[in-house]
């Protein structure tokens, strides 16, 4: 009897691994978009004038659609439908992707006004599916095992290094060409299309039937979750009486409010909002437009992109190593208010260093802001019932957000002494 159990319970938590590969290219695709865009901001700026500032008020368009929707969907949480929320935030990114390449291609490359709204436009869907996705997801992956959501969030930050390598290589392999920059941006934007529309097949068809994902969403039910539904049945899990969990689930009648939820984790939320209110005040903008005139020309913004997105994906599975890992919350309010000295020292590098020391700079900065990132997601939903779980998912999310927008707010300030606005 007791090997009949004991092989019904490895059954369900088959596919593990499986789950986690899963997760971490569903964060890859969460911000391949966005980060495309970002990455090929060399071709922007030959397109448009500077006057523009295609990498500043490009992120600064995108930060508000994404907070706004962010705020409705995190007060509604509990009663949405994770599986439509996360297949609209995917489609909104594929079909964002696909009319950044048709507006290049129907305007043949224009550098006027009119095309530079549309990729506005195209960037505002990018921020509602962005609210979307990572809220949907992270809530979604808070009730399941840590594991996941540490891929998931990897699977964010490899988008990143994964689109700078190939903005390295297509602009290696087109610079010569006539056009050469454009070509190598559109083959850019095009393999990013791919990722996304692969993105909506494995989180419709595969990732909901692996039973370990099958496992944990049938145990939130029974603590009460309803935004899991919809993801099990298109699992065949249609009925309460179908689902089977442990019988050390907690079944609590209740749960905490968003607000109690807040107040007990104000913290971590804090966390989040100082990490990338200080990561994106320097991120890209700084990067693009405060560096100066160096060796390497017009590769020096795109060798310090490449190293920020390589680092930061890199430092996002430190924390998997346990000693390694910052768990205290006094330890983790410390650290991420010791990265403000980050703000002096790339002053002072901008305005005196050269090269080397700006790329150093930039690549602890990636580091930190992954590892850090990492430990506060996955420390802050311990001891919570999967729904409690899912809300403070959500809430976490919207401080990550708040802080990014708050941070290219802030990134306009770099812009101040400078003698051409």
């Amino acid at each position: 009897m007791t090997e009949d159990n004991e092989s019904r319970a490895s059954i369900k938590l088959e596919g593990h691994y499986k789950a986690m590969a899963v997760c971490w290219f569903l964060g890859l695709g969460s911000l391949v978009a966005w980060n495309s865009l970002l990455t090929i901001g060399d071709y922007y700026y030959n397109l448009f004038p500077a006057s523009y500032h295609p990498s500043r008020v490009l992120t600064l368009v995108y930060q508000p659609f994404a907070l706004i929707t962010m705020v409705t969907l995190a007060y509604h949480e509990a009663k949405l439908n994770t599986r439509k929320r996360n297949l609209i935030g995917y489609a909104l990114f594929f079909l964002g992707t696909l009319m950044l390449i048709v507006v290049d291609l129907a305007t043949s490359g224009s550098g006027a006004i009119g095309p530079y709204i549309g990729i506005c436009a195209c960037v505002g869907a990018f921020g509602i599916a962005d609210a979307h996705v990572q809220g949907g997801m992270v809530g979604d992956l808070s009730f399941m095992h840590p594991e996941f959501i540490q891929s998931f969030f990897a699977g964010l930050a490899a988008s990143g290094a994964l689109t700078s390598g190939m903005r390295l290589m297509t602009k290696a392999a087109f610079e010569k060409y006539r056009n050469g920059l454009r070509k190598g941006a559109m083959m850019f934007l095009a393999i990013s299309t791919l990722i996304e529309f692969l993105c909506i097949v494995l989180y419709a068809i595969y990732f909901p039937r692996l039973p370990i994902v099958k496992y944990y969403r049938s145990k939130a039910a029974s603590e009460g979750s309803k935004t899991v539904s919809a993801d099990l049945a298109a699992a065949g899990i249609q009925t309460q009486a179908d689902i089977e969990v442990s019988n050390d689930a907690k079944i609590l009648p209740t749960r905490l409010s968003t607000k109690q939820l807040f107040m007990q984790n104000k913290d971590y939320a804090l966390d989040l909002f100082l990490i990338y209110v200080l990561t994106l005040s320097i991120f890209p903008g700084f990067i693009f437009e405060n560096t100066g005139k160096h060796q390497l020309g017009t590769w020096y913004p795109l060798v310090l992109v490449a190293m920020y997105n390589v680092l930061d994906l890199i430092s996002r599975y430190i924390p998997l190593v346990k000693c390694l890992k910052i768990e205290s919350r006094k330890g983790l309010m410390i650290t991420i208010l010791s990265r403000f000295l980050f703000v002096p020292a790339y002053y002072f590098t901008g305005k005196y260093g050269d090269q080397g020391w700006m790329i150093l700079l930039t690549s602890v900065l990636g580091l930190t802001n992954g590892y850090l990132t990492v430990c506060v997601m996955t420390v802050a939903p311990k001891g919570y019932k999967g729904p409690e779980q899912n809300a403070l998912g959500n809430i976490l999310v919207l401080c990550l957000l708040c802080g990014i927008f708050a941070g290219v707010s802030l990134d306009w300030l770099w812009l101040i002494g400078k003698s051409k606005f």
